[in-house]
């Protein structure tokens, strides 16, 4: 196994220690329990699962838009100042 290094908020420190002195085992094997029951976690962040529909809906945008968004904007004509 490979050892990795975390620093804890004290009351969690606190709480794994008692568990560990409760259940006579090592803290290493409380924390590592904890972490494998967690629920996993997908690298989908929340605001993009909000949106995900509507990506893409745009019609009438260059598919390279991500890529070239200042070149698009420039071609576009926006911050320029109008005149009128």
């Amino acid at each position: 196994m490979k050892i990795l290094t975390v620093r804890l908020p004290r009351e969690l420190i606190a709480d794994i220690e008692a568990e560990s002195r409760g259940r006579s085992i090592s803290k290493s094997d409380v924390v590592r329990e904890r972490l494998e029951s967690a629920p996993r976690r997908h690298a989908r962040p929340a605001a993009l699962g909000a949106i995900a529909d509507l990506i893409g809906c745009v019609e009438g945008l260059p598919t390279d838009l991500s890529g070239r968004k200042k070149e698009h904007l420039r071609s576009s004509g926006y911050g320029e100042n109008r005149s009128g």
